[in-house]
């Protein structure tokens, strides 16, 4: 069942998905039309769970279930996936590929890159150890208030000289 952010307990268990680019307005609203309908109705096992979303800086896209009275399963897990791939789809940007690295410029400006590559972006000056990145060992609500953390406190600390 579908429950405001605000309202969702600070334990629940989140998924932190980013978009490959700023998402418009009109997006945002597809993506709160489609994740209410989503959220209302996950469940395991037949059991629906209280669930919610968040957009984050206009990018960043967050799912929480409140597992405390039942845990998520295996297919319901499968299930947000599903509904997020079919959002890409609709979108055309990439939200599911957990295979990059989000990171914030000094003037705030969000860019995605390959984590393939990342190496390169810190080579260039692109991302220092002061660079805000996404921390990726985000698991709870209340974990979310290190979204973001400097990329010399985050596993891109081994890239900077000592």
């Amino acid at each position: 069942m579908y429950v405001p952010f605000e309202n969702i307990s600070e334990d629940s268990r989140v998924w932190v998905y980013q978009a490959a680019r700023q998402l418009s307005a009109r997006e945002k609203d597809l993506i709160s039309s489609k994740l209410s309908v989503f959220c209302d109705g996950w469940n395991t096992h037949g059991n629906r769970m209280p669930t919610s979303f968040q957009i984050l800086d206009d990018q960043i896209l967050v799912l929480a279930v409140d597992e405390s009275g039942l845990g998520a399963s295996g297919c319901s897990i499968d299930s947000s996936v599903r509904t997020l791939r079919q959002l890409e789809e609709e979108l055309g940007t990439n939200i599911t590929d957990q295979g990059k690295v989000t990171f914030k410029s000094n003037s705030g400006e969000i860019s995605v890159a390959s984590a393939l590559g990342i190496k390169s972006k810190v080579t260039s000056g692109e991302i220092d150890s002061q660079t805000l990145v996404i921390n990726s060992q985000v698991k709870s609500k209340k974990d979310l208030e290190s979204v973001w953390v400097l990329a010399g406190n985050s596993w891109l600390n081994r890239y900077f000289p000592n």
